[in-house]
């Protein structure tokens, strides 16, 4: 299957899904390993490090961007984001760690509910298939 969507920031990734329930935060949200550790967080304890993360959009903080970039730089962010509606703040923290740190991960706004759990995702720019 393939699905097209608007790219917010280029890359390509491949990943196991993650489908998020509610928006998050990487500030406050997520630790330096990866993990939600929002205790009010629906996911509060999975892993997001090399997965392809499915959400509805960001929930904030405009620092959420820094620690988006670390955790591209530290390589324990998520592989690819898809979002279901365009977020500011998500793609300037891919933005930051390309020209900080030369590493792309791909930001990308999707209808992604065909995506199936189990896939295996690769998301090149704005192409999704599995």
């Amino acid at each position: 299957m393939i699905i097209h969507g608007r790219t917010l920031h280029p890359g390509t990734a491949t990943g196991t899904p993650i489908r998020l329930t509610a928006p998050l935060s990487f500030w406050g949200g997520t630790d330096s390993e990866g993990r939600i550790v929002d205790a009010h967080h629906p996911q509060c304890g999975e892993v997001l490090t090399g997965r392809i993360l499915l959400m509805e959009s960001g929930r904030g903080s405009s620092s959420a961007s820094s620690v988006l970039a670390e955790q591209i730089r530290a390589r324990t962010a998520p592989a690819a984001i898809i979002l279901s509606r365009p977020d500011s703040i998500i793609p300037l923290g891919a933005l930051i760690a390309a020209e900080l740190y030369n590493l792309n991960l791909p930001v990308v706004v999707a209808s992604y509910d065909a995506i199936p759990a189990d896939a295996l995702v690769q998301v090149t720019d704005g192409t999704i298939t599995w």
